[in-house]
C-alpha cells in the first residue's frame, strides 16, 4: 500500500470530468476560511479525526490547499486536500457514500493535482493509498518502491 508518484505535467484534461460531474448537480470549489469549522467537522463527522486534523491544516495557507464538492442543494458531497501533512503530497479525500460514483472523487482529484501544479509542483505523491489502482488508471501513478510505511510512520496511537 506504499505511495504513488504522479506526474502533474502529464494530468489528463480535466474538463470532461468537470462537465460531468456540473451535469450531475455538484460544484467544486475552494471552501472560503468561514467555512473551516463547518468542512472540518464534517469531515471528522464522516470519516475520521486524523482526516479531519489534516483538513484543518489545509486551512492555514493562502490559498487553502483543499478543494469541496457541493451537491445540488449546496451540502458537501466530498473534499480533496493537498499540502497537508507534507508539502507535495496530495490528500486525504473522501466523498460520501452517496455521492460515490457520479465522477466526484475524479473531479476533486483532478482539481487539487492541478492546483499543485499551478502552485509549481512538478510531481505530487499520493501517500499510503489504499486505492493503487484507481489512481494508476485515473492519474498514471506508479508506485514508489519501498515506501511502505513512508512518513507516515510512528504516529501516535490514541
Amino acid at each position: 500500500m506504499g505511495d504513488l508518484l504522479v506526474k502533474l505535467y502529464d494530468l489528463p484534461d480535466t474538463q470532461p470530468t468537470m462537465a460531468s460531474v456540473a451535469a450531475a448537480g455538484f460544484v467544486i470549489k475552494r471552501p472560503m476560511s468561514p467555512e473551516r469549522r463547518f468542512v472540518v467537522d464534517w469531515v471528522a463527522e464522516h470519516f475520521s479525526q486524523r482526516w479531519a486534523s489534516e483538513v484543518e491544516m489545509a486551512f492555514s495557507g493562502h490559498p487553502i490547499t483543499c478543494f469541496v464538492a457541493l451537491d445540488a442543494e449546496s451540502r458537501l458531497a466530498g473534499f480533496a486536500c493537498y499540502d497537508t501533512s507534507f508539502r507535495g503530497f496530495f490528500g486525504p479525500t473522501g466523498v460520501i457514500e452517496s455521492s460515490r460514483g457520479q465522477g466526484v472523487g475524479t473531479a476533486l482529484l483532478l482539481r487539487a493535482l492541478k492546483a499543485m501544479e499551478d502552485a509549481g509542483y512538478a510531481y505530487a505523491v499520493i501517500g499510503y493509498s489504499g486505492a493503487n489502482e484507481y489512481y494508476q488508471k485515473t492519474v498514471g501513478a506508479i508506485p514508489i518502491e519501498g515506501s511502505e510505511p513512508g512518513p507516515y510512520r510512528g504516529w501516535i496511537q490514541g
